[in-house]
Formats: structure tokens, C-alpha cells, sequence
């Protein structure tokens, strides 16, 4: 297999537990894959005591660094960070809850020398709980308008992928961010490969199912126009049944001398086309204060501070 120089990049939120062990997997599994290679942890405001771990992993490793956001961004956003300060060749991203495991890195790189330029590991079993997998499934549902049915199936947090495949997003500002949707915008050259996905022994998943909703609602509204053609489709649709009622009243009152009788068939059609119409209003004003943000500037993230070796602690 090729050898690459890899920036492996690590989100992180309240997971003081699970670094150290994951920095001792990587530190067995790196050197075996690459001559050159670096570890980005990302602390996403953490509430407990992570940029403290990250620091001293920093301190103990020269090929670790630690990134210190001044908020909590979310999951993405501080990958977007990680994927920016990245100085190698290839991108790895992993999870900080020791489910993703080191040793199958280079089975993703072994399917990218393929010719791809991004590779998912799907899981073979996923070994979460029965509402986050349920969510996981609207996520990809979200992210089919984008990327593509056969490709959204396949998506995971645990991917490699080409460092120049960024160029295409390097100017993205912006507080929503989803990193597989930004992917395509550099490459269409999309593949998975079945890994092993270990159960979670330390802490609970940050993720809940409402978290997860609203990261797919902001991926459909942010970044596809599913949405706006769904609200146009039904529009169609529901003047084709005026169209239909229409005629069938006209036919009645020709036939029978008689309009349609009842305040309950006047009233249900009132309340389809007055919910479609205020359903289509609120997505069109979902996408105005998408448009709103952006105009604001907002940024993906701030970094308070930055964890690594000084050159004087590297010589030594």
C-alpha cells in the first residue's frame, strides 16, 4: 500500500475518559500507516475537564495538538476547524468515544488508493441505541438530495479523504455546517468499506434525537432545495384537486340542478389549501433566515487558544 502523511482529526465534547486511551491506540496504529502523521484534537467547549486532558496529551506527544473553541459549535463546525488546520496529505476524522477503531484506518485508505477521494466506514453493526439509530436514518435521508442516495447510506463520522478536496470549501462561512454535504462540492468520487464499530464503554453519547433532527433540518434548508420543490410539488398537486372539485361541483349542479351541500366539505377544503399554504410559507421562511444568518457573517467558530510542543520542547 501507498505510504501517506496523515492529519487525523478528533471533535471533542466531554470525553476527558476516552483521549488518553484513544491517543495510546493511535500511537500503536499511526506508525505502522505513515512516516508522518498528526493528531488535531478540537475541544468543543467542553464542560468538563477535556482541554485540560488535551493540553497534557499535547505536552506528551509532539505530533498531538490541541484546538480550544471559545463555544460549543457543534460536531461539525469544530471538524471544519480541525480539516482547515490539517498539514498532510490525507484527512482521517474520528469519533473521541473509542467506537471507531484506529486499527481500521488503513482499510479506508487502501479502498481511497482505488481512485476515490473520499471513503466512508460504514459500520457493520452499529452499536447505539434504538432512538439515535432511528435518527442517524433521517440524517441520511437528509443528506440523499445532496449527495446521493447510494452515497448518503453509507455516510459515518469515520472517513479519509484527499486534504486538497477542502480547496472547494475553503471560503465557507457560515453557522451551519455539515461536513459531507461540503465534501461534494470538491469530488463526486465517493466510496465506503464495511469496519468494525465497538460498543461505547466510557460516557453516553452527546447526541440526542432532537439534536439530530434539527442537524438534518438544517442540512435540507441549508443546503438543498428539497424543500422549496416539495412546496412546489404539493402546490400542484393541490390545484390539480381544485381543478378536479371544480368540475365535479360543476357536474353535480348541471346534473342534479343543485350546488354541494354541507358546511363540513366547504370547511375541510378551506383547511387543506389554508395548511398548505401556511406550510409553504414556512419554508420559504426557513430558507429568508438561512439567508439572514449568512448576511449576518456569523462565523463557523472561534479559537480561544491552541495546545502544542514549542520548537524548544520538540529539539529535546
Amino acid at each position: 500500500m501507498t505510504q501517506h502523511t496523515l492529519s487525523v482529526v478528533i471533535p471533542v465534547y466531554n470525553s476527558q475518559g476516552s483521549l488518553s486511551p484513544l491517543i495510546e491506540q493511535l500511537a500503536q496504529t499511526l506508525p505502522q500507516i505513515s512516516s508522518s502523521y498528526e493528531v488535531i484534537l478540537v475541544n468543543d467547549a467542553s464542560r468538563d475537564a477535556s482541554w485540560e486532558m488535551i493540553s497534557q496529551l499535547a505536552q506528551n506527544y509532539d505530533w498531538v495538538r490541541g484546538i480550544n473553541l471559545m463555544r460549543n459549535y457543534g460536531q461539525h463546525n469544530a471538524l471544519l476547524c480541525g480539516i482547515r488546520s490539517a498539514a498532510y496529505e490525507l484527512v482521517v476524522t474520528i469519533d473521541d468515544d473509542l467506537q471507531h477503531p484506529p486499527d481500521e484506518i488503513q482499510k479506508l485508505i487502501a479502498r481511497l488508493d482505488e481512485g476515490f477521494d473520499v471513503v466512508y466506514g460504514t459500520p457493520m453493526r452499529e452499536q447505539h441505541g434504538f432512538l439515535r439509530d432511528m435518527a442517524s436514518q433521517v440524517t441520511k435521508l437528509a443528506l440523499q438530495s445532496a449527495m446521493g442516495v447510494e452515497t448518503a447510506r453509507k455516510v459515518s463520522a469515520f472517513r479519509v479523504f484527499r486534504t486538497k478536496v477542502r480547496d472547494a470549501f475553503v471560503s465557507y462561512q457560515g453557522p451551519h455546517v455539515s461536513i459531507d454535504v461540503l465534501l461534494t462540492w470538491g469530488t463526486t468520487r465517493f466510496s465506503a468499506v464495511n469496519v468494525r464499530h465497538d460498543p461505547r464503554k466510557i460516557g453516553v453519547s452527546n447526541y440526542t434525537l432532537r439534536k439530530l433532527i434539527t442537524h438534518a433540518l438544517n442540512m435540507m434548508t441549508g443546503f438543498s432545495v428539497l424543500p422549496l420543490q416539495v412546496a412546489s410539488l404539493m402546490g400542484v398537486v393541490l390545484a390539480c384537486f381544485s381543478v378536479i372539485l371544480l368540475i365535479f361541483v360543476f357536474v353535480r349542479f348541471v346534473i342534479e340542478g343543485t350546488p354541494v351541500p354541507g358546511f363540513p366539505f366547504l370547511a375541510s377544503v378551506i383547511g387543506i389549501f389554508s395548511g398548505a399554504q401556511l406550510l409553504a410559507l414556512g419554508i420559504i421562511g426557513e430558507y429568508l433566515a438561512r439567508m439572514h444568518f449568512r448576511l449576518m457573517d456569523k462565523p463557523s467558530y472561534v479559537v480561544r487558544e491552541r495546545a502544542e510542543q514549542s520548537p524548544d520542547q520538540t529539539d529535546e
